[in-house]
This record gives C-alpha cells, sequence and structure tokens, in this order.
C-alpha cells in the first residue's frame, strides 16, 4: 500500500475513533437518563421529541462519515471503501469506548440497539463487530488495488452480492423486533398516524427472544464470496 494511502487510512483512523468517542458519550448521557440503573430490556418510552432526535442524530453520523470517505477517496470505488471503513472503525471503538467508561457491554452476546432507521434494530454486540472487521478487510482491498489500478472497479456481479449479504444483515437485525410487532399490529398500521403512540407504547415492551444467526451467517457468507470474487479477479488484472 501506498505512503500516501497508508497516511490517509491514519487519518481516517484518527477521525472514526474521535467519532465513536463522540457516540459513546452521547449514549452514556442518555442511559444515566433513562437507565440510571444500567441498560437492559425492555427499553424504556422516550419523549417524541427525544426520539426523532436520536434518530436524526445517527442519520447525521452517517451524512459525516460518508463525507470523510468522499472527501478522502480518489475513486468512487474508494470513496464507497473509505466511508466503509469509517463506518467500521467508528462502530468498533464505540464499543470498546462503552467498555471502558461504562463497563458495558458485559460479554459480546450481550443484545444491544443497533440502530433506529427505519425501524429497531437489535442484536448481540458480536454481530456487528463482526461486520465492521469485515468491512475494514474490504476497504483495505479496495485501496490496495486502486494503489496498483486507478481503474479498480467493482463488478456487477460483486455488488449484487454484497447488496444481497447486506440486506440478509438487516434483516437477522430486525427480525425479531419485526417478529414481536407483527404479531400484534398488521403492515398497514405502520403507516398509520393514529396508531404512532399506541405502537410505540407496545414497542417499550420488546425484549429479545432470539437471534435468526443462520440469516445472519448466510449474509456473511455472501459478503466474504463478494471479496473473494473482487480480490481473485484484480489479481489477475494486476
Amino acid at each position: 500500500m501506498q505512503k500516501t494511502t497508508s497516511r490517509t487510512i491514519l487519518y481516517l483512523t484518527v477521525f472514526s475513533l474521535a467519532m465513536g468517542y463522540l457516540e459513546s458519550a452521547v449514549v452514556v448521557y442518555l442511559r444515566r437518563i433513562y437507565y440510571p440503573e444500567g441498560f437492559d430490556f425492555p427499553l424504556k418510552a422516550i419523549e417524541p421529541g427525544i426520539g426523532l432526535t436520536e434518530i436524526l442524530r445517527e442519520a447525521a453520523t452517517l451524512i459525516m462519515l460518508a463525507g470523510a470517505g468522499i472527501l478522502t477517496g480518489r475513486t468512487r470505488t474508494e470513496k464507497f471503501g473509505f466511508f466503509i471503513f469509517c463506518f467500521a472503525v467508528w462502530d468498533i471503538f464505540y464499543y470498546l469506548f462503552l467498555k471502558l467508561l461504562l463497563g458495558w457491554p458485559e460479554s459480546s452476546l450481550t443484545w444491544d440497539i443497533l440502530f433506529l432507521i427505519p425501524v429497531t434494530w437489535v442484536g448481540p454486540v458480536i454481530g456487528p463487530v463482526i461486520n465492521s472487521l469485515t468491512m475494514i478487510a474490504l476497504a483495505l482491498l479496495i485501496s490496495h488495488f486502486t494503489d496498483r489500478s486507478i481503474s479498480t472497479r467493482i463488478s456487477v456481479h460483486e455488488w449484487l452480492l454484497l447488496i444481497a449479504g447486506s440486506l440478509a444483515m438487516i434483516l437477522a437485525y430486525t427480525w425479531d423486533y419485526m417478529k414481536f410487532m407483527l404479531g400484534k399490529y398488521e403492515v398497514s398500521d405502520f403507516f398509520s398516524l393514529t396508531r404512532h403512540k399506541e405502537m410505540l407504547d407496545t414497542a417499550t415492551g420488546y425484549v429479545p427472544s432470539g437471534f435468526p444467526w443462520w440469516l445472519y451467517v448466510m449474509g456473511e457468507l455472501l459478503l466474504l464470496a463478494a471479496m473473494v470474487l473482487f480480490a481473485k479477479r484484480n489479481v489477475r488484472v494486476a
């Protein structure tokens, strides 16, 4: 990997580490307010305004991480690679800082709320950490081959595998929550403003009952398959 690329990755790592601390600090404040006895399920009800603020904060975080990738990548492919690199480093350090600040999570299998867009994502902490390591590996592969050829691209077949794997992951993280909610409401209810408050109250009773590891593993294998194809194809081209 070229010296300039290594320096860029170092700067992005420092930026993402700082973002991880910022994220963990916000969670420390929220848990002090809503979970003074320690975070656990079922979820506590929060004011609609705070809930919307939290969703917008998550969206803003993604925009900032994507912005770092867009500003530093030499090509569209590398911009994407640097974005997922920043996201992955941010996510890993988020959990490391929470462990230092709160002594949480207790183990790699501790359940966490991972995301709120478009619905609640939940899963054991080890899940997103493995995803993050996979993203770092893909990002480094992209930069390695971009150093050797600026025309490096992800092929259509590789994109299809990446998208399929990502969708499988999203489904795995939302599976248990949606099974809980769909056991009480129809799909049309999710688009009903009149039932919004009632559904929020119901969601606070959600307690994870199981994680679809089979779906998670399938998604991870699809991502790894895309990476192998990408690496083999670019090795032949170089």
